[in-house]
């Protein structure tokens, strides 16, 4: 399955190949900060199949994450966590109906918290080098 995620102002597209290795809402500081929210949907993808189609986007890093962004618009698209083995593409991106999370991860830095039927994980799920340790909210 390829799909494509693009920015608002269509500046900028992603080529996905395949499925995600995983799907949730991260509540970490760092996605925070750079998004002005208490969270944001992400959708896990090995990192080469992920590939810029259109558009000439720029690379920032905040805190940790180096994350691209479309020049145009100001969007960020995706990060990439040092050493790890994926690209973390923002879930609100994809195709209508394509983000589909399984869980809440980083939920201790929560800003509150979020009662919905998913779990709330207060670190990363042990497929993720976690702790599986949850939030009791």
């Amino acid at each position: 399955m390829t799909q494509e995620a693009k920015c608002p102002c269509g500046e900028t597209t992603l080529s996905i190949d395949g499925e995600p290795i995983g799907q949730f809402f991260c509540h970490c500081d760092d996605c925070q900060a750079v998004a002005g929210a208490a969270y944001l949907p992400i959708s896990l993808y090995p990192r080469d199949a992920v590939k810029i189609t259109a558009g000439e986007p720029v690379q920032w890093t905040y805190k940790t994450n180096p994350r691209t962004r479309c020049k145009t618009c100001g969007t960020v698209m995706f990060s990439e966590p040092p050493g790890a083995p994926f690209i973390a593409v923002k879930g609100n991106l994809l195709p209508e109906g394509q983000f589909k999370p399984s869980s809440h991860v980083m939920c201790q830095y929560a800003v509150r918290p979020v009662v919905d039927d998913l779990p709330h994980f207060k670190g990363f799920p042990a497929a993720f080098g976690g702790s599986d340790e949850m939030m009791d909210w």
